[in-house]
């Protein structure tokens, strides 16, 4: 993994961007729908995370320089894809949040994946409609 922050998140991008078209079709991943910010336009993206009660949790790996997170400044209003099924709900972005013990509490292979790769993580929630 490259040693320079900004090195590492245009690896990283690069990589995601390729990765993202595939995992965005199979049915059973979780998704994050934002819309773009200046097209206005739904933008779905692949997540890990986790579903606690009505508020589904998950970490950016690259905190406010993730495109969806951009989004989410723009316009909180999101869907979340789970196990097939779409729920509508608003984004919360907690700067204060401890992502290292976030972590813990998410699903192992996606929370490994955010700690190698991740630079300046940043936990969302949402919280889901009734």
């Amino acid at each position: 993994m490259p040693r320079s922050p900004e090195t590492k998140y245009r690896v990283v991008t690069a990589l995601q961007r390729r990765l993202n078209a595939v995992m965005r079709r199979l049915p059973a991943h979780t998704l994050l729908e934002t819309t773009g910010r200046v097209s206005g336009l739904p933008r779905r993206t692949p997540v890990g995370g986790r579903r606690v009660g009505d508020s589904f949790w998950l970490v950016s790996e690259f905190g406010e320089r993730s495109q969806y997170v951009r989004n989410i400044k723009a316009d909180p209003r999101v869907r979340v894809r789970l196990r097939g099924r779409w729920h509508t709900g608003t984004a919360h972005l907690l700067p204060d949040d401890d992502t290292t013990a976030r972590l813990r509490a998410l699903p192992r292979l996606n929370s490994a994946a955010v700690r190698v790769v991740g630079v300046g993580q940043l936990t969302v929630r949402v919280d889901l409609d009734g």
